[in-house]
């Protein structure tokens, strides 16, 4: 069984990065703990950028000294002892990991025939089967075929296990013939096509070449992907009709003019969102000009250069991006690419990788994102203008997670996305004023609440607010779920889901959970976020949801009714209220596992377990755990969160029909995805 997988590429410039994104991504969903490795570094002291990139992204806990293994120095003064010191440094690497994925070098130094060749006699005496990753650019279908048979030919004549090929980097034009060249024989080569988002520099990577400094707009902007170059050298009318999404002006630093032009089309509805504007010949714009451009509310990048236009323009035009961990577009690109074109089952089969029986953090965020993109959902997301909400649809529709209706003015929306370099032209964009819409939901919603007194023209009026507009298209099947709240309370988010999706039958409360991911489990804790006070019922009825939940997201469930006291123990209202909710759960589902009233040391630890409750089967093992009141669970959950390091995901709402889900108002774009990779499988599941 497999430790290791070995990434070699057969030639320079293979997007290799693209690809050891993919394997880590994947591999960190199966194993526990994932580390990566170099057999070989460059001989400066800059730190490898590949291993910084996967080490940050996916929160790799070895140290990067250990991730080396030696310099390219070392390989020429003597390659065998260099060998030797390889596999020295991996086996002390590999004997604090479950898996390690080794990355060959980037034939940026010793670009010699016998590179490829080095990296298969490392690949055998680590014992790793080889990944082949050969680049597809510049090369015809034939070219790449013959490439992918003298990459298997050359490692089979050095004992290296080849368990696939990846060809990346295929012009979209000749994909279709390269996977028809490779069908017939084998499952296991992989067509990635070239994708020009992968290649872009970022603002900030063309600031550095021409060493300008940001003088206005936002210093997060520089992370936005630059579609191309344009030099302003003509009037401002002009200019307006050669401008594209994502472009970088250049402008000598005196056409005050343009700056100022460039400045009102940046907030213009149907003019193009350039990505940054570069002011040469370190000429600063007039202190007037300065304190205009202070006064303005634009995010756009102005930069400042001592370089004279041309020079600017040679050096931006050689720039070629590279990927961080900053480079949140080129990540979900990457991902998406590897998740939509390799066939992960069967490349785990052929590496023969166990399944770690831990769940890290990690682990669970990245299957939670593989379950939604196995059975795409379409997702509605009400807050159409928020800023985080347009940087999260961007990378949830480059990685294929759920399709994605946002709500608002399309103009706006599409405006505001294009300041923040977020592409949405994978998303639907709808107005809650649609005239054919509004009244289809208008008239729905005054049936619904006919018996609450609510006339037709009333509900022409309540359906245009976002949450009622998206949770009426998911009542009606336009969506299949909805995601909201990041810049709206709970109560307005959830609360037309109340007043017209109603609960699932057998429940009678809609109440949350929270996912708390431990360093190796994951636990489960409700209702931390919609009931302040309930009753007996209700408590029974959030540990049946509650434990329907986990299971539906593979957490075995074993339910605790914590309460202040254990077992017998303890008396009083509140004990006697946990103790009722527990014989409702036993008695509606008397399979589930179940223990309560019962404290939380005494539900997760199994030496006081063996003392309280010697019995419980629950006891020191559970994993649901329900408390008495919200005063409780909040404090609860933002404890372990806080204390424990643990990443809480939720709250996810359970008890309704179809899937609703609110945000914390200080949710991250990262929170974002998340919860709407969760919505998306919530609605899977609903769809059964």
């Amino acid at each position: 069984m497999a430790k290791s997988l070995y990434l070699a590429a057969l030639d320079a410039a293979s997007g290799k990065s693209t690809v050891a994104l993919g394997l880590t991504e994947l591999l960190s969903r199966q194993a526990g703990v994932v580390g990566v490795f170099r057999p070989v570094i460059r001989d400066d002291d800059r730190r490898d950028p590949l291993i910084e990139l996967l080490r940050e992204r996916f929160k790799l806990t070895a140290p990067y000294e250990a991730s080396l293994g030696v310099t390219y120095d070392d390989v020429r003064a003597d390659s065998e002892a260099a060998i030797g010191r390889v596999v020295e440094r991996y086996h002390a690497l590999a004997a604090r990991c479950d898996v390690v994925l080794v990355i060959g070098t980037d034939y940026t130094d010793v670009a010699s025939p016998t590179e490829f060749e080095f990296n298969l006699r490392v690949a055998v005496n680590l014992a790793s089967p080889v990944l082949l990753v050969v680049t597809g650019a510049e090369r015809t279908p034939a070219d790449i075929a013959a490439a992918v048979a003298l990459g298997r030919a050359e490692a089979e004549s050095s004992h290296a296990t080849v368990c696939g090929v990846v060809v990346n980097r295929v012009a979209p034009k000749d994909l279709a013939d390269v996977r028809a060249r490779h069908a017939g024989g084998t499952d296991d080569v992989w067509v990635l096509p070239e994708t020009a988002a992968l290649t872009a520099p970022t603002v900030g990577e063309l600031a550095t070449a021409c060493r300008a400094e940001l003088i206005a707009g936002e210093r997060d902007m520089l992370g936005r992907e630059a579609s191309g170059l344009l030099v302003a050298a003509m009037t401002l009318p002009n200019l307006i009709d050669h401008l594209v999404d994502g472009a970088v002006v250049i402008t000598p630093g005196d056409r005050t003019e343009l700056l100022l032009g460039l400045l009102v089309a940046h907030h213009a509805v149907g003019v193009p969102n350039v990505g940054a504007v570069v002011l040469t010949g370190g000429l600063r714009p007039p202190l007037q000009i300065r304190r205009l451009l202070a006064g303005v509310d634009a995010r756009l990048p102005i930069l400042l250069t001592d370089a004279d236009t041309f020079d600017t323009a040679t050096r931006l035009n050689a720039v070629r991006g590279t990927m961080t961990a900053e480079s949140d577009g080129k990540i979900a690109t990457a991902l998406g690419l590897f998740a939509a074109n390799v066939n992960e089952g069967v490349l785990l089969d052929r590496m023969r990788l166990a399944r770690s029986p831990a769940v890290t953090p990690l682990m669970f965020e990245h299957r939670l994102v593989e379950r939604a993109r196995a059975h795409r959902r379409h997702i509605v997301l009400p807050e159409g203008t928020e800023p985080r909400i347009l940087r999260a649809a961007d990378i949830i529709l480059r990685r294929g997670v759920a399709d994605l209706t946002l709500l608002g003015d399309p103009a706006e929306v599409q405006r505001l996305a294009g300041q923040l370099g977020a592409d949405l032209s994978g998303a639907t964009v709808i107005s809650p004023f649609d005239p054919a819409l509004r009244e289809r939901f208008a008239t729905e919603y005054a049936r619904i609440r006919a018996h609450k007194g609510i006339t037709a023209e009333q509900a022409y009026d309540i359906v245009t607010d976002v949450s009622y507009f998206g949770t009426l298209m998911v009542q009606d099947g336009l969506a299949d779920g909805m995601v909201s709240g990041a810049a709206h309370t709970t109560a307005h988010t959830i609360r037309p889901s109340f007043e017209i999706i109603k609960t699932l039958p057998d429940t009678d409360v809609v109440s949350s959970v929270f996912f708390m991911c431990l360093a190796d489990r994951v636990l489960v804790y409700g209702d931390c976020a919609v009931i302040p006070e309930p009753t007996a019922e209700q408590l029974a009825d959030i540990a049946i949801s509650s434990a329907a939940t986990a299971a539906a997201f593979g957490v075995e469930p074993r339910v605790a009714m914590l309460s202040y006291s254990t077992g017998a123990s303890g008396a009083g209202a509140d004990v006697d209220r946990v103790r009722a909710a527990t014989a409702m759960v036993r008695e509606r589902d008397p399979k589930l596992p179940v223990e309560g009233p019962i404290q939380y040391d005494a539900a997760v630890d199994s030496g006081v377990a063996s003392t309280k409750l010697p019995d419980s089967e629950v006891a020191g093992r559970a994993t649901v755990f329900i408390v008495p009141d919200l005063n409780t669970g909040n404090n609860l959950y933002k404890a372990v969160q806080r204390s424990a390091g643990a990443v809480a995901v939720g709250p996810v709402l359970q008890g309704l029909r179809r899937p609703v889900n609110d945000l914390s108002r200080g949710a991250t774009v990262h929170d974002i995805v998340n919860t709407v990779a969760l919505t998306a499988v919530q609605a899977q599941i609903a769809a059964r």
